[in-house]
């Protein structure tokens, strides 16, 4: 779990590090034809943005777990058969 939620974050951060050094720290009139300040500050947004969504989704939540247990007979031999399922109920 631990390494999902690193491999979802390191992203976020590193779009949010880029778009910080284009906004800030790059001169505006380097490249004519495109406005790298506000392709930094949309670079920013999306990595504030697609922080906030990976750690809602690294978030502890309540889980519901299913627990089943059968037994049944076997009519030819008398052999009784148990089996215990567990599964999640979640989506």
């Amino acid at each position: 779990m631990l390494s999902t939620s690193i491999a979802r974050i390191g992203p976020s951060i590193a779009l949010i590090a880029i778009g910080a050094i284009l906004a800030f720290a790059v001169a505006g009139n380097l490249v004519n034809f495109i406005d790298l300040t506000l392709v930094g500050y949309i670079l920013i947004g999306i990595g504030i943005l697609g922080l906030v969504v990976s750690l809602l989704m690294s978030a502890p939540r309540n889980q519901r777990r299913i627990s089943e247990s059968r037994t049944v007979q076997d009519p030819h031999t008398g052999e009784r058969i148990t089996r215990n399922e567990t599964r999640d109920g979640g989506l």
